[in-house]
């Protein structure tokens, strides 16, 4: 069962003691930093998690079983809350295939959590000393580890990067040239990972950071200034940004252009992004891949809850074929999707949207116990067996089987 959400007035009389900001000082020449864990916010969480359950027991009365929408009892739900120690938005999660239990979690206002159990219990994690000025709030968007070597970016533009699996980081300083801010990163271990940008240039390391080799000659305004009277609609009002950079266990990487108004693709090899018509008149949400291939086909989502899926990816062609897919989401936006495996999928949106199918797409059911959730999910991962999704006001659920 999902956790019981707090009431409004309770939820106010405790975010005062609950909320605390990590600690962010100016560091020396060797710019290393240091994770800990905050022994001040444990404290802070020890004595309001006390608090919490007793006005629960106070001021929550016994509840029925939760019927269903037809009568009966809900269907038991494949995924429960995980309490954490924050109340922020939560943008990623990863987990290092060398040590499948060890695990990481980034997101707005500096947010850094760390769990060793394999997602059941996460502790909050500070960067002491970070070189910036402690007004500044970061805004920690991507994670990646590979082997004990983890990469972190953020808002304002900022790259970590730690070779004894998060124990201590250092900063790699990023040129005022670099077009566009970093928006993804993949740790390929051994001093590898790869990098994209805002503006689409991806950079490869093999130095642990020190030197980088541009991977795309030509910029994404370029080429769309080059292709504009190819037919790519919506072309010409490209704002010089993309969004919801995906890159595969292949290297092949799918964006979305910022306004939503087409998408494009990157393989190894190629000099320049290609891209590629929307399938709808509707304008692009999110999109995916569904295996990590472009063969295994792509998915879409479109304003007011429209889902699409490809049965593979010519990137060749200017208009991929999408077929549209069956989804009552009560109007809600599709915002993330992932397959577990070729026949369960979960796609999860905004006010507690989550639903799942168990052939593949075909028919989906929503997640009732979800809609009594107080958040906006974001993202939705799955590591084998694991699986998570992260959404506003520290919201985290784990996966716990269909």
């Amino acid at each position: 069962m999902l956790a019981a959400v707090l009431t409004p007035a309770l939820v106010f009389a405790l975010a005062g003691s609950s909320r605390v900001a990590p600690s962010l000082r100016r560091v020396g020449p060797a710019q290393r930093i240091v994770a800990a864990a905050d022994p001040a916010r444990r404290e802070v969480l020890a004595t309001s998690g006390g608090l919490v359950a007793a006005c629960l027991a106070a001021a929550l009365p016994a509840e029925p079983a939760r019927a269903g929408l037809f009568g009966g009892s809900a269907p038991k739900s494949a995924w429960t809350q995980v309490p954490i120690p924050v109340d922020t938005i939560l943008f990623d999660v990863e987990f290092d295939p060398a040590d499948p239990d060890h695990g990481w979690i980034v997101g707005n206002k500096g947010t850094f959590l760390e769990t060793t159990d394999g997602g059941k219990r996460w502790e909050q994690k500070a960067f002491a000393n970070l070189d910036t000025e402690d007004e500044i709030n970061y805004r920690f968007t991507k994670v990646s580890f590979k082997n004990g070597e983890g990469w972190v970016v953020g808002k304002p533009a900022i790259l970590l990067h730690t070779k004894d699996s998060g124990k201590s980081w250092e900063r790699i300083p990023l040129s005022p040239k670099l077009p566009g801010d970093p928006v993804s990163i993949t740790a390929l271990g051994g001093g590898k990972a790869e990098m994209c940008t805002s503006q689409g240039a991806v950079y490869y390391t093999e130095s642990a950071g020190r030197d980088w080799k541009a991977q795309v000659q030509e910029t994404i305004e370029a080429t769309l200034n080059r292709v504009s009277s190819s037919g790519v609609q919506g072309a010409s009002y490209f704002a010089g940004s993309i969004t919801n950079v995906l890159r595969n266990a292949a290297g092949e990487y799918l964006a979305i252009s910022s306004r939503g108004n087409f998408f494009l693709t990157w393989q190894p090899g190629s000099d320049f992004w290609i891209p590629h018509n929307r399938a709808t008149s509707k304008r692009i949400s999110n999109m995916g891949f569904v295996t990590d291939d472009l063969k295994g086909g792509l998915w879409m989502s479109t304003n007011a809850g429209g889902l699409a899926l490809s049965k593979g990816a010519d990137l060749s062609a200017l208009n991929l074929e999408f077929e549209d897919l069956k989804v009552n989401s009560a109007g809600f936006g599709i915002l993330d999707l992932a397959f577990k495996n070729d026949k369960e999928v979960y796609a999860i949106g905004g006010s507690g949207l989550l639903l799942q199918s168990l052939d593949g797409g075909k028919s989906w059911k929503r997640d009732v116990e979800a809609d009594n959730i107080p958040s906006n999910f974001y993202k939705i991962k799955f590591f084998n067996d694991k699986g998570f999704i992260l959404g506003s006001q520290g919201v985290l659920l784990r996966y716990v089987g269909a």
